[in-house]
């Protein structure tokens, strides 16, 4: 029996507004966003780009990531409900995002954008992965804070003991047992055993992934061709997102018996791009360019 886990009982709703609840995650996504906007402005400031212009390129980038966050989540992880009650999609207060849907969104609301702007398609998006970890951050802690994406049970001395999150403990319930009568607390109180902290896993990952890649661009990336960096964004990120999976409970109800979890399947395709990105950039470096003929004929 594993005695050691810290316990999470915390209430996601900051304070109550009439009927309506004001969340951390909220206010978490809301301050991720403001940090990459600062971030943002002061390397498009560095390279001679007006203010006016960074404020457009943040505003198309918020849109595209708050849209595709709760279209991925829908139509990743429960397209027959959503399909079927499509008003519920406008419900974002109620949570459910899906950072892969953030990503697809982001490409397209960016390729969107440099249709209008001066800016290259390629180099707008190398200079919004490097915030997009720092964002991503906050919306883990505050997925932590909604006990959501919950982790496998561990016996690790930090693992957690979610007390708040029934949905998730009667799917894991179902998955293994069959339907659970009326979330019954002594039907689902096997299921409530410590787990994996992955939201902070994945929190403190990004975190430092974005100081390592805010470095990386400040001092190489000059001598790049534009997407290098983001190849190397796409491989890293989604490399860990793929193995991330495997400390986390299947939040796709109808791949329960796949080999790989959606969140892995979603991975592999935004890797794949990453490596056809960074192999581009060498393999041109990498080709004999014709020597000049610089001799002089003499006379």
């Amino acid at each position: 029996m594993n005695l050691l886990y810290f316990v999470w009982d915390a209430d996601p709703v900051m304070f109550q507004i009439g009927e309506h609840g004001i969340r951390w995650y909220g206010l978490l996504l809301a301050v991720g966003f403001l940090l990459g906007y600062i971030v943002l402005g002061r390397i498009m400031k560095h390279e001679g780009y007006e203010q006016k212009q960074t404020d457009k390129f943040a505003i198309c980038i918020i849109l595209g990531c708050v849209i595709g966050l709760r279209l991925g989540h829908c139509f990743f992880y429960n397209p027959g409900y959503y399909l079927s009650h499509p008003l519920e999609i406008l419900k974002v207060w109620e949570g459910g995002l899906a950072s892969h849907g953030g990503a697809i969104g982001i490409l397209i609301a960016i390729w969107l954008y440099s249709r209008r702007s001066k800016m290259p398609y390629f180099e707008a998006i190398d200079k919004t992965a490097v915030v997009v970890p720092l964002a991503g951050a906050f919306v883990r802690v505050g997925n932590f804070i909604n006990s959501e994406i919950l982790g496998v049970p561990t016996t690790l001395p930090w693992g957690v003991k979610f007390m708040r999150n029934w949905e998730d403990l009667d799917n894991a319930y179902v998955a293994a047992n069959g339907a659970c009568p009326d979330l019954n607390v002594d039907c689902l109180s096997d299921y409530m055993v410590a787990r994996h902290p992955t939201q902070l896993y994945e929190a403190f990952f990004y975190i430092a992934m974005f100081f390592v890649f805010f470095l990386i661009y400040s001092k190489c990336v000059k001598g790049w061709k534009h997407g290098t960096f983001l190849g190397w964004f796409l491989i890293v990120l989604f490399g860990f997102r793929f193995l991330i999976e495997y400390t986390k409970t299947e939040q796709a109800e109808f791949i329960w018996n796949a080999p790989i979890t959606m969140g892995q399947l979603l991975s592999i395709p935004f890797v794949i791009f990453g490596i056809v990105l960074v192999v581009r950039q060498y393999w041109k470096k990498g080709k004999t360019e014709p020597v000049a003929n610089t001799t002089k004929d003499k006379k």
